[in-house]
């Protein structure tokens, strides 16, 4: 009777394994979306190198396009590597990233996997300097680059350049030609239809640089704004605008009261009477600025986060040029002088408003 009841839970513990290695190469072919070998696999590392390579892609079967962080996780600056996204990167033939500093996990990925054809998008193409690496206490009229630099205040450290090339839409329609070259050269069977896929698309980017073109001689050239990211420093310098400081605000963002005293002692001398920034970081700030100056603050976006959706760039972008052609058809925007405020107050404001 034992003899039979062992034979009985051996049995049944040789089903349970021979079942758990079924469902277990199951799963993998489920997670894997039945890769046939013929399959390629990109991964981009977040949301502005993603659409982007959408775009390129389009219906061309055969290619699997994952993106390594959620749509809303935003700059990548502090993004930390999950065991998952090794995972993703261990099964990928091709890693696009945006360059310029703003992956910070680049060498780790290449450490790990060193197979792995891994492209900078922004290659070759001409980056701004980051402001962190420019003199501490330069001023518009010590400036040897009109209009590219300005006041510093602290902000993040991606590298030597100013990463957010995408914020420039001649910028990004060339990020867009350096993807479809990339994915052309892993899979050079479909390289024409990745290349007319970039063509069309590039060429609704260049309907909203030609919109640019048009808010911009509209303007007077080099006006004085501030910003409040540092990734308007492509804005500014292709509406042909001067950024005579940056506030480069973010979640980790302290301002303290003797910022927010520097800040506006800037706009008043160089009679700033229009900021730009981002709402989701900026609009504590934006607020006060503009309760207690009365300059006009315009909230744009910065492209980081949004929509699973192929048009996503083109109409965050469409929006922040309907917005900025208002602000600065204000006549009010570029002449209005800001009116002074303690530091104290205006540091207390910020504090209170969770800052």
């Amino acid at each position: 009777m034992k003899r039979n009841k062992y034979r009985f839970v051996c049995c049944m513990l040789l089903a349970i394994a021979l079942a758990s290695g079924i469902f277990t190469k199951a799963y993998l072919h489920l997670k894997e979306g039945g890769r046939d070998g013929e399959e390629i696999k990109i991964v981009t590392s977040f949301y502005p190198v993603y659409i982007a390579a959408k775009n390129v892609v389009g219906n061309c079967e055969g290619v699997v396009l994952e993106n390594l962080s959620e749509p809303q996780t935003g700059c990548m600056h502090d993004y930390q590597l999950t065991p998952q996204d090794m995972i993703e990167l261990s099964k990928a033939d091709l890693f696009l990233v945006n360059g310029g500093g703003i992956e910070g996990f680049l060498e780790e990925v290449g450490v790990a996997y060193p197979e792995l054809a891994i492209r900078k998008i922004t290659d070759g193409i001409a980056l701004m300097e980051d402001s962190a690496h420019l003199e501490e206490e330069m001023h518009p009229e010590e400036n040897p680059h009109q209009g590219e630099s300005y006041q510093l205040e602290e902000s993040h450290d991606h590298g030597k350049e100013n990463a957010h090339g995408w914020m420039d839409t001649r910028i990004y329609a060339e990020m867009v030609k350096n993807i479809a070259n990339s994915i052309s050269e892993a899979d050079p069977a479909h390289k024409e239809i990745y290349q007319e896929n970039a063509a069309d698309y590039c060429e609704k980017v260049e309907e909203l640089t030609r919109q640019i073109e048009e808010v911009k001689a509209e303007i007077a050239e080099g006006a004085n704004v501030v910003i409040f990211h540092e990734a308007y420093e492509y804005t500014t310098k292709q509406y042909g605008l001067n950024a005579v400081y940056c506030l480069d605000l973010d979640e980790e963002r302290q301002v303290s009261a003797g910022e927010v005293a520097d800040l506006l002692e800037e706009m008043e001398k160089n009679q700033v009477s229009l900021v730009l920034a981002e709402e989701l970081y900026g609009k504590d700030m934006g607020e006060t600025v503009e309760q207690e100056t009365g300059c006009q603050v315009c909230y744009l976006d910065t492209l980081v986060r949004g929509e699973d959706k192929a048009d996503s760039y083109l109409t965050a972008m469409q929006k922040n040029i309907d917005l900025l052609r208002q602000a600065l058809g204000n006549e009010k925007v570029l002449v209005k002088k800001p009116e002074r405020v303690s530091a104290h107050r205006a540091g207390y404001r910020i504090q209170e408003a969770g800052r």
